[in-house]
């Protein structure tokens, strides 16, 4: 499968639920490997939030992001249609805190995609497959998340507030590809009950009765009932026989579990890659399902240092030798790393094609080549060089100097003819000019040698 953006630019406006700010929404195409960006063009600069669960630093009624000192708020609906679209690579251009509520589901959001239509990237899509049982548990809420192995993405919700009015509902969905026509315009919900206390927390200035179902899970009296209907300019409430206010019709006898469902899907898709495999949620919220899709995230991670990247040597590299020697100062006999393949915001894939002709081999051992050990992780330590200088720039200016090496392990002989692919992950972020990166060297797909590394990069001349 193909990673997937949209054909062309498409717009959306609206206001926020909680803000009440209006908002222009841009979604604009993006390149392989882009993933889902919020671009933030009301402020200098134009800051970037990425969609990923590391920048979420607030759930409560929402889901909210922040990378450095920008912020994105209620991007759950948004994130749930491009994800139900299996879209990887967008770039969304807003020019307010708050993503528009519409009408409450993401109706409007998988129309307006539906409409501008996808197309077929160059490179393979990013798949986090579930392959073993993984789950959480909350005590204090009876949430529980759990992901099991599965041909394709399928979701089951089960939700259960203790109301009368509401009573336990499911949800499921078989395949992701039916997200428009099964789950997209399940709206969100509240109890009429905390009304008052989300106006009080100043949390509903965008809601105006059309974008939300409101459960009465007892009765109401009239004068309650008419502070509601005169704040939000809805005559004649009432309570129907369903125990919902008459502001609006259910589309689904379940519409409040098919949404709990549409907000799992926008919760998890920041993990940032598709998933292959059936999550099932048992009183879902916002909270758990982004701290799910963290402990996910983990998991991939730590499985993703222990197996090899795919590459493929039939495509160019992303940087050959010579474009190597304009970021590292390294040059023969000593410029090991042959090929960079991949760089990402905190890892780095290199190749060294392991040849006969090397020099070392003359005497490494004349009857029985075998690459040294510490070649090994000097090539490693030239490919995190040309991560850490990728981010100048101007890369030419500094040098890489290696502070330290640590946990280092050879599991393998490294022999004439042998692809060394090295993939290197950044251990924390870099600061201050240091790098702490972990490295492995696979051949044939297996772990040849690894070692923690710590650089620190400097100008030239001083």
């Amino acid at each position: 499968m193909k990673q997937k953006t949209i054909k062309n630019i498409t717009k959306i406006s609206g206001f926020g639920i909680h803000t009440g700010v209006k908002t222009n929404v841009i979604l604009k195409p993006a390149k392989e490997d882009n993933g889902i960006v919020f671009i933030r063009s009301d402020i200098e600069n134009k800051p970037k939030i990425k969609a990923l669960v590391q920048n979420v630093f607030s759930t409560e009624r929402s889901t909210n992001l922040k990378q450095n000192n920008a912020e994105i708020r209620t991007v759950e609906h948004l994130l749930a249609a491009i994800a139900g679209s299996e879209i990887d690579n967008l770039n969304i251009e807003v020019d307010n805190i708050e993503i528009p509520i519409l009408d409450g589901s993401s109706k409007k959001y998988s129309e307006l995609i539906s409409k501008i239509g996808t197309v077929d990237l160059n490179k393979e899509k990013k798949i986090f497959e579930i392959k073993r049982r993984i789950s959480i548990v909350d005590k204090d809420t009876g949430t529980q998340l759990i992901a099991t192995p599965a041909d394709e993405y399928q979701l089951e919700v089960e939700i259960d507030f203790d109301s009368k009015a509401l009573k336990k509902q499911k949800a499921h969905l078989n395949t992701i590809k039916d997200f428009d026509s099964e789950i997209s315009s399940s709206r969100t919900f509240c109890f009429f009950n905390e009304l008052e206390t989300l106006i009080d927390k100043d949390l509903i200035k965008g809601g105006d009765l059309k974008n939300a179902i409101v459960i009465a899970e007892k009765n109401i009296n009239k004068s309650k009932l008419q502070k509601i209907s005169k704040l939000f300019k809805k005559e004649n409430l009432s309570v129907s026989d369903e125990g919902i206010l008459n502001n609006l019709t259910l589309r689904y006898e379940n519409e409040p579990a098919r949404h709990k469902l549409l907000d799992v899907i926008g919760d998890l898709s920041l993990l940032g890659v598709a998933i292959k495999g059936k999550i099932q949620a048992i009183k879902p919220g916002h909270k758990n399902n982004t701290n799910f899709a963290k402990y996910l995230s983990t998991i991939m991670n730590e499985e993703m240092k222990k197996t090899s990247p795919i590459v493929d040597f039939s495509k160019k590299p992303l940087y050959d030798k010579e474009k190597i020697k304009t970021i590292l100062p390294h040059r023969k006999p000593f410029l090991f790393i042959d090929e960079i393949r991949e760089i990402g915001e905190d890892y780095i894939i290199g190749v060294k094609f392991v040849k006969k002709e090397e020099d070392y081999f003359e005497g490494h051992f004349p009857q029985e080549p075998v690459m040294p050990g510490v070649l090994q992780l000097e090539t490693m330590a030239q490919a995190g060089g040309v991560l850490i200088l990728s981010k100048e720039k101007n890369p030419e200016n500094f040098l890489t100097f290696f502070m330290k090496i640590d946990n280092a392990k050879f599991k393998k002989k490294v022999v004439p003819g042998d692809n060394l692919i090295f993939r290197l992950n950044l251990i924390s972020p870099i600061r201050r000019g240091l790098c702490h990166m972990h490295g492995k060297g696979f051949v044939n797909g297996q772990i040849v040698v690894e070692a923690d590394l710590l650089a620190q990069i400097s100008p030239k001349n001083i």
